[in-house]
């Protein structure tokens, strides 16, 4: 997960509170296919636990990976029109 300038990441304890999704239910989520969600937990990019063998990513952690990406829209305000230079 990636942090923007004054994002707080959820506590461990925060995010293992919620339900634990399985790589495909990561990738329909995100609509992608299952290799993304596999090349986050590959590349450290997301909180994710071994149960076992098998991987499980904390809905809580899937939360804050999509709020971190969120990028906001530009507001009108000051805009005065025209063309940049």
């Amino acid at each position: 997960m990636t942090r923007k300038a004054g994002q707080e990441l959820p506590s461990l304890q925060e995010l293992l509170k919620g339900r634990l999704l399985t790589v495909k239910e990561v990738a329909e989520r995100l609509n992608t296919s299952e290799r993304f969600p596999r090349r986050l937990i590959e590349e450290r990019r997301i909180t994710f636990v071994h149960v076992g063998r098998n991987v499980r990513i904390p809905e809580a952690a899937l939360d804050a990976f999509i709020a971190a990406g969120v990028v906001p829209a530009i507001t009108l305000d000051g805009y005065e029109g025209g063309r940049a230079a």
